[in-house]
């Protein structure tokens, strides 16, 4: 088989059954020295990030909006940030996987990234209890659409190294979004409870998971919104996290998980309760799987 034959059977042939494309051993050592969350990965999960990466490079579609061409680099430094992510986790079954490629499966409702220049503005719109329509526009680092294409900013892509002080990272925010849809209804919303396994923190059930992970999430969450209110009323030392986490239990899941990759033991020590339950679930896997 040339090939050229064989670059464009791999995305049709079964996920363990792929090679992924590989890249320079130079242009991967950037990425890491240029992230240091990953740079401080082991040589193992190192190994299965670089694999994992090129399996998701086949299965995605990037474009650059208004004129902004994206190349190798740009792609594979979303692509290392999205699969971060993965690389200790079960199939959504609870499965453990066999190949690192089976881990897409968690992403697996979409194929496009669209890359902004900047900040996108959108349109936003809401009715209220009274009927009153109210509109207003909202810039946007980055957005996961359900069944629909994630869209990112370069400008915040790019800053990645910077705002892991902050605990901040809006890829891996995008993409754990992604997680958080995943078997969701038509028109719901999500609500930072992503699907779990049975045995997830010893659970015999996906219920008793459900609800272990909810009654953890909760009070947490509840206590971010007071020390928001406060910091915003009364002048009280602010959080460490974007206030934005505030906004409802989904942004709440999606900004401490940014935290949780790339700061964490500043995480742990503003959420203890928090660090086992995502240890939980991203961290099940105590070795990545086969590249």
């Amino acid at each position: 088989m040339s090939r050229l034959l064989a670059r464009l059977v791999q995305p049709w042939l079964p996920r363990r059954w792929r090679s992924a494309p590989d890249f320079s051993d130079r242009l991967w050592q950037h990425i890491l020295d240029g992230h240091p969350f990953l740079r401080a990965l082991t040589p193992a999960e190192q190994r299965c990030l670089r694999r994992l990466s090129g399996h998701f490079l086949q299965e995605k579609e990037f474009s650059g909006a208004h004129g902004l061409r994206v190349d190798d680099r740009m792609a594979l430094i979303i692509a290392a940030q999205a699969c971060l992510p993965l690389l200790h986790m079960p199939l959504p079954s609870g499965r453990a996987p066999t190949h690192a490629a089976e881990l897409l499966v968690w992403y697996d409702d979409f194929v496009g990234i669209v890359i902004q220049p900047g900040a996108a503005v959108a349109q936003r719109e809401i009715m209220d209890g009274t009927g009153v329509v109210h509109r207003w526009r909202e810039a946007l680092a980055g957005e996961a659409m359900d069944r629909g294409p994630v869209m990112l900013s370069w400008q915040d892509v790019a800053g990645a190294a910077g705002m892991a002080e902050h605990g901040a990272n809006v890829v891996i925010h995008e993409f754990v979004h992604k997680m958080d849809m995943r078997g969701m209804a038509r028109g719901q919303h999500p609500d930072g409870s992503p699907p779990l396994f049975p045995g997830f923190l010893g659970a015999t059930t996906r219920q008793a998971a459900a609800m272990h992970w909810r009654t953890t999430m909760a009070p947490a969450f509840e206590r971010f919104r007071e020390a928001v209110s406060m910091a915003e009323r009364f002048g009280a030392a602010p959080p460490w996290l974007d206030a934005y986490a505030a906004t409802d239990p989904a942004e709440f899941f999606a900004v401490t998980s940014e935290a949780y990759f790339v700061q964490r033991e500043r995480f742990g020590q503003h959420f203890p309760e928090l660090l086992t339950l995502y240890d939980g679930f991203f961290r099940c896997m105590p070795t990545p799987p086969k590249a």
